[in-house]
This record gives structure tokens, C-alpha cells and sequence, in this order.
């Protein structure tokens, strides 16, 4: 009828196809729905299994092999998942990296460290094929790639350990974000050139939100990546100063670029 109200859902529906956020979720007298209330527990249990459910690193290895990536481990100095929640320090430095090879500064343009984070469930998901686009569009920009470093128990620092030891100009650790009530299973890259042991996070530029299909897929997280690399290169630094800018192009898909300030 003309003059009828439109119900709630009727004005939320379109914005909800903009946004993963809990909007317009009704009410129940002075309470949630319980449809709304179950599935607010139900992420956020799926929350918490991400962050303490260990991630599958044999099956991670497995498919890095079979894309013929030579793969490393280390440990951070986290004993066990309950110490790397309680004490973040440990986790951004390995136990040991003795039995990694210490070749000269330069071996390597870039060095991948995969990294469970907080989110082992997002590298499970994410992990290879993430790690395949990167080698890709890395190597189609004429870098060389050392091996792939997966890093147990670990935070972004412990990529500028694991960087100096291979003499890697640049360091991208790939790591599991920390999960939200709607997104679990997302990756972040974090980059820093020249990595050493004492850089500062404004020392890095860093790629969020990756998860197809829902987030950044991992064609573009790489092309963003490789037009960081590049940039960093010519900066002669990354963090604050290296400035990543998305283009459109006439194909309808996005082309990246690095914008040095």
C-alpha cells in the first residue's frame, strides 16, 4: 500500500551489502533478537579458536614444496601459545637461528617469513596461495625470493631477526591479524627494507585485510607489495616516507604504484 512504513530490514538490507559490520540488528523488547545473539557468540568463538588453535605448518610446507619454494623454520622464544599471548616481546625474537644459513647482506632481494600471528586459521586458508602470488609477481619484477621462512609462535619483529641472517634486502612477513566478530581468517604483509634487528614499526609498511573473497585478494595484496618493494628500493627506506597509491586502469582492474614523499 502506498502509504505503508517500510520495516526495518527493508532500510538496512542495502547498507548492509556495504559493510561486514553488525548494523540494524533489531530488538526483542529491551534485548537482541536471539537469532542475533547466537550468532554474536558463535564469531566469537569462532574469534577465539583462531587465535589458540595451532596452525598446520607440515601442510603449509607441503604446498610450498609443490610450487618448488624451499622452505626454513624457526621457533620464536615463546615456549608454547599461552606464553606467546601473555608476552608479546617473546614472540617478535626466535629462540635460535643457528642452524639457518648467513650468507653476505644482498643474498636475497626479498625474504617471505610466514607467520601463524594471531590467526593460525588464516595461514591454513591463505597461506600457500598468498605466498605463491607474491613469489610470482616478485620475480616478474625481476627480484629474486630466498626461502620461505616459517616462524612458530611469532610477531612481525621477528622478521628483522630472521632478514639479517639471510641477508635479504627486504623482509615481508605474512602473519594471521588478529581476528575480529566478523573477519578470522585475515592475513597482514608487513615489509621493511634493510631489516635489523631494533627497527621501529614507523620503519614498515604494512598491507591489511586479506582474505578472498571477501578482502583483498592475493593478486592485488602482490601487486601492492611488489610496487612497495620497489619503491622501497628507491627510497632507500620503508615505513612512513613510502606511500603505496592504487590506479585504476581501463581493464576495470587496479594497477599499484609506489608514491615516494
Amino acid at each position: 500500500m502506498s502509504g505503508e512504513t517500510p520495516v526495518a530490514g527493508d532500510f538496512w538490507s542495502p547498507l548492509r551489502t556495504a559493510t561486514r559490520s553488525r548494523i540494524g540488528l533489531g530488538r526483542a523488547g529491551d534485548a537482541l533478537p536471539t537469532n542475533e545473539v547466537l550468532a554474536l557468540r558463535g564469531a566469537h568463538a569462532v574469534a577465539r579458536d583462531a587465535v589458540h588453535l595451532p596452525w598446520d605448518a607440515e601442510a603449509i610446507e607441503a604446498g610450498l614444496g609443490a610450487r618448488g619454494l624451499e622452505v626454513l623454520h624457526v621457533h620464536s622464544a615463546a615456549a608454547d601459545r599461552a606464553e606467546y599471548l601473555r608476552r608479546p616481546d617473546l614472540g617478535r625474537r626466535p629462540e635460535t637461528l643457528e642452524h639457518l644459513p648467513a650468507p653476505e647482506a644482498g643474498t636475497h632481494d626479498v625474504v617471505l617469513v610466514l607467520a601463524d600471528g594471531l590467526s593460525a586459521r588464516a595461514q591454513d586458508q591463505h597461506g600457500v596461495a598468498l605466498t605463491a602470488a607474491l613469489v610470482d609477481a616478485l620475480h616478474g619484477a625481476g627480484l629474486s625470493v630466498g626461502p620461505v621462512v616459517l616462524a612458530d609462535q611469532a610477531r612481525v619483529g621477528i622478521g628483522d631477526h630472521v632478514g639479517q641472517r639471510l641477508g635479504a634486502t627486504a623482509v615481508v612477513v605474512v602473519i594471521g591479524e588478529r581476528p575480529g566478530l566478523s573477519v578470522a581468517d585475515s592475513l597482514g604483509l608487513y615489509l621493511t627494507h634493510h631489516p635489523r634487528v631494533g627497527r621501529r614499526d614507523s620503519e614498515r609498511n604494512c598491507i591489511s585485510n586479506v582474505h578472498p573473497p571477501d578482502g583483498l585478494t592475493y593478486e592485488r595484496a602482490a601487486q601492492v607489495l611488489t610496487a612497495l618493494v620497489l619503491g622501497a628500493r628507491q627510497l632507500g627506506e620503508s615505513g612512513v616516507r613510502l606511500k603505496d597509491v592504487a590506479q585504476a586502469v581501463d581493464s576495470g582492474q587496479a594497477e599499484a604504484d609506489a608514491a615516494l614523499l
